[in-house]
């Protein structure tokens, strides 16, 4: 018997999806350019508290976002790829899933990293906001890792969005709707997790935002 089961906290959803509106506002500003690249700036900074805000939640969040609960050795990843991990057992990310979260996350971070110390080398206007901390030759080198690491953030986008079909047609699951509702359709005795109070989710962001803060107006 399958029961439903809450697999996902709202600050995990939320982030989640905040972040992917907003991955997707930076690609379509930066295509617009002009005056659009001080909002594109903006987006970056907010990127990034969401960054910082997930790498703390992934310590002291819930059970399924903590980075221990789903960063798993070759043993579980072997024996998710051979069908023997249950969903009691993984009802977060699986194995592999969970890999590509941390992927994501890293390849994310070089990208706000880069831009933040980027120098705008079309209008020269919209310079990142700590370019000014390094010289203007390695601004622009950091402009070209920007664009170059785009792609690479752009190729585990596509995974990921491929991941999702293949489960949604291949193996009859909808990873979509759980990352909206927080339930999930697991089979067996529903699993016992741990959600952190929501409090501990509102001090995090405070933190995180604070920390981006602090990095931008001293360096």
């Amino acid at each position: 018997m399958k029961h439903q089961v809450k697999v996902w906290d709202a600050p995990t959803r939320l982030f989640h999806w905040t972040l992917a509106a907003s991955f997707a506002f930076m690609w379509w500003s930066a295509e617009q350019g002009g005056d659009w690249m001080a909002w594109h700036l903006r987006g970056g900074v907010l990127i990034a508290v969401l960054l910082v805000f997930r790498l703390l939640w992934g310590v002291l969040g819930s059970q399924t976002a903590r980075f221990a609960d789903f960063l798993k050795g070759p043993a579980s990843i072997l024996r998710y790829v051979r069908g023997e991990l249950t969903e009691r057992e993984q009802p977060g990310h699986n194995p592999l899933g969970g890999w590509m979260v941390l992927a994501m996350l890293a390849a994310l971070a070089a990208q706000v990293t880069t831009g933040l110390f980027s120098a705008d080398v079309n209008a020269y206007i919209y310079d990142g906001p700590l370019a000014a901390a390094i010289s203007s030759e390695t601004a622009e080198q950091m402009n070209s890792y920007h664009r170059l690491n785009f792609n690479l953030v752009l190729a585990l986008v596509g995974l990921h969005l491929a991941a999702i079909v293949f489960y949604r047609v291949v193996k009859r699951q909808n990873l979509v709707k759980p990352m909206l509702t927080g339930y999930k359709s697991i089979e067996g005795e529903a699993p016992s997790l741990y959600f952190a109070p929501v409090v501990i989710a509102l001090v995090t962001l405070v933190v995180a935002a604070g920390a981006v803060y602090f990095v931008l107006t001293r360096f």
